[in-house]
């Protein structure tokens, strides 16, 4: 069996405005400020010719590559879009999205539109999402139906290690995997999901310890999955979203419901 392997993780920050401490989370506006990337030169300008025709989207995107082609042996860059779940009610098992959080996802699906023809924002290449119900309706409204690139289709997995912080709350707790799977096929399911939800605790609440734990598996699992893009997609929940930013070394940002945060990641294998 192959070994599991791990990263040590870091913010390369510098290139959005969510990086930035002056920036106030709360207030913030991604869709006015074109996912929150910064005005600037980068060190890949130059190598390409007619960097004057291009976007700064697709200038961040070759200045993604010259990282990684740079890079010494072991350490690669990543950028991630981690988007919050649209509204929700939080009475019930495994909620969907009130008519509040599809509207809010459809309106990030609108901005997808518009950033994909005019901004030329790479396309994820990789989309994961949590397994409750109201993100899997989050990621279908936002990507399906977008002018995608033949070789970038969305083709969205789901990913247990992505959920919310788990426990106690009952919105927190997963739908039976055979009726997910019935109402979103167009998921891939991991085989070992169980059919119902095993991780849910009716009375004990993971701790943030516990959950950065959990994050830092998700995070060494997609890294360490051969292939698996410079450009990917979470579609997550609040505390969940928290976690990852702990875990990469993020300032803290809390993401207004609907939200997207950008962050360019370093993964640095341990062990060599």
């Amino acid at each position: 069996m192959s070994r599991q392997l791990t990263f040590t993780y870091r913010t390369i920050t510098g290139y959005f405005l969510q990086d930035e401490l002056s920036t106030v989370a709360e207030s913030f506006d991604f869709i006015s400020k074109n996912f929150g990337l910064l005005e600037k030169n980068y060190e890949a300008d130059g190598v390409h010719p007619g960097e004057g025709e291009k976007t700064q989207w697709q200038r961040f995107e070759q200045e993604v590559a010259r990282l990684n082609d740079e890079a010494p042996s072991g350490t690669f860059y990543k950028r991630y879009w981690a988007a919050q779940e649209g509204d929700s009610t939080s009475t019930w098992v495994d909620p969907h999205l009130t008519n509040t959080g599809i509207q809010q996802a459809k309106t990030v699906h609108a901005f997808w539109t518009h950033q994909l023809a005019v901004a030329k924002t790479p396309a994820p290449e990789k989309y994961y999402s949590s397994p409750l119900y109201r993100c899997l309706e989050t990621a279908n409204l936002t990507f399906t139906g977008l002018d995608l690139p033949a070789d970038r289709p969305y083709e969205p997995v789901v990913k247990e290690l992505l959920r919310e912080a788990n426990g106690i709350h009952t919105c927190d707790r997963r739908s039976p995997k055979s009726t997910l799977i019935h109402t979103f096929p167009n998921f891939i399911f991991d085989p070992s999901m169980t059919e119902q939800d095993e991780l849910w605790s009716a009375t004990q609440r993971e701790t943030n310890e516990e959950l950065d734990t959990r994050m830092k598996m998700l995070l060494d699992d997609v890294f360490g999955s051969e292939g698996e893009g410079r450009f990917v997609s979470l579609t997550s929940h609040s505390g969940a979203i928290c976690s990852l930013l702990r875990v990469l070394g993020h300032r803290e940002f809390r993401l207004v419901t609907g939200g997207v945060i950008p962050v360019l990641v370093e993964a640095v294998r341990e062990g060599g």
